[in-house]
């Protein structure tokens, strides 16, 4: 009985169903098409981790201690040069590694201290995780068109998303001024995820961190930014990734996760040393991704769909104005599966997302069959 009181009580119950279980009949489908499957759903590498990032792995693969949690000097220094080069933040910025950024989205409401009765805002379409860690943590999970629309007694942490995924849109400077100056009016933490933020497409609306010192004035205070190299250096078998900002929250969550064990192995360490201080891997896979971009984006549009925002970011965000899973189940038809954008929020029932993270035979592939 006791057992069957705890299995009832498991947080695994409180979760949604998991999106991707939903697309296998369409997986099944387009899987059956005479030219095979091109899956264009979730956004995984494809191409090879450059050579510098796996020697550096290799190096470091016999050591048989526990890393450090907060990493060794040179892993931060890393961290803090690729900021200053790509944020202007300064280079004493705090900064944290962490096992990939999904942990830390999912673990970051119950890590600060939020829990029940509160409330963590994020975006009315969005990277289904940030409502998973509001469950996690037994708070409320709030999806908002304008994070300023969630203010209130109970608010403490509001997610934003720039680049976004799925929609690819970007925020200017004073978008971004605004929305800090709101939060620390409100007295909540401004979490931003920036995964993308170095495949930014389009010249006149290129992405802008929070980190950034014409959007803070140098000051990080209530301010945490989220990056990866999932994306930037083909690592997402690494789980590569770390949080900057306010030194005092990266402090306490430091501090929490020592105790808990959130440690990002030696090895991958070493190998995030090695990617941060090479820009010409990144230079080569971000010119990889325009010229997918430019062939996928091209034969859709043909095809009839709209492409709406993707200035930004690894997604085309489609449309043919009819509900998600038709548009799914018409490109499984041709042998292409794309993600129903209802995955990401109520407000993408209208559209798909389509990842350039293809080989660039299948991008081709893609192309010629919606012509």
């Amino acid at each position: 009985m006791a057992l069957r009181r705890l299995h009832s009580a498991s947080p695994a119950r409180r979760l949604p169903r998991f999106p991707w279980d939903r697309m296998a009949p369409y997986r099944e489908r387009a899987a059956a098409h005479p030219g095979g499957l091109v899956d264009l759903t979730v956004g995984a590498p494809v191409d090879e981790v450059p050579a510098a990032i796996r020697r550096a792995l290799d190096a470091a693969s016999a050591a048989p201690g526990y890393p450090t949690v907060a990493g060794p000097p040179e892993l931060r220094g890393a961290m803090r040069s690729w900021l200053h080069r790509h944020t202007g933040v300064g280079e004493d910025v705090a900064v944290l590694p962490t096992v990939g950024s999904k942990e830390l989205v999912a673990n970051l409401p119950f890590q600060l201290g939020i829990g029940p009765g509160e409330i963590v805002a994020y975006p009315e379409i969005a990277y289904p995780t940030y409502e998973i860690g509001a469950i996690l943590a037994k708070a409320e999970a709030l999806p908002v068109a304008d994070p300023r629309e969630a203010a209130g007694s109970r608010l403490r942490l509001v997610w934003i998303n720039y680049p976004t995924n799925p929609t690819g849109e970007t925020a200017s400077v004073d978008h971004l001024r605004e929305l800090v100056r709101w939060a620390r009016e409100s007295g909540v933490v401004l979490a931003s995820d920036e995964c993308y933020l170095t495949l930014g497409w389009d010249e006149e609306r290129p992405p802008v961190s929070v980190l950034d010192p014409r959007v803070n004035d140098g000051d990080l205070t209530g301010l945490l930014a989220a990056h990866s190299l999932s994306k930037r250096s083909n690592l997402a078998g690494y789980r590569s990734a770390f949080l900057a900002g306010d030194p005092a929250l990266i402090a306490d969550l430091l501090e929490l996760r020592r105790h808990a064990g959130f440690m990002v192995p030696w090895a991958v360490q070493q190998a995030t040393i090695a990617a941060l201080h090479d820009e010409s891997h990144a230079i080569e896979q971000r010119a990889r991704y325009e010229r997918r971009r430019t062939v996928l984006r091209g034969a859709v549009e043909a095809a009839g769909f709209r492409v709406d925002h993707s200035e930004a970011g690894l997604y085309l965000w489609a449309t043919r104005g009819e509900d998600c899973w038709t548009t799914v189940e018409a490109l499984a038809e041709r042998g292409i599966l794309a993600a129903a954008g209802e995955f990401y929020g109520a407000k993408g029932g209208r559209h798909v997302r389509l990842s350039l993270t293809a080989t660039d035979e299948a991008i081709a592939d893609a192309a010629d069959r919606l012509a």
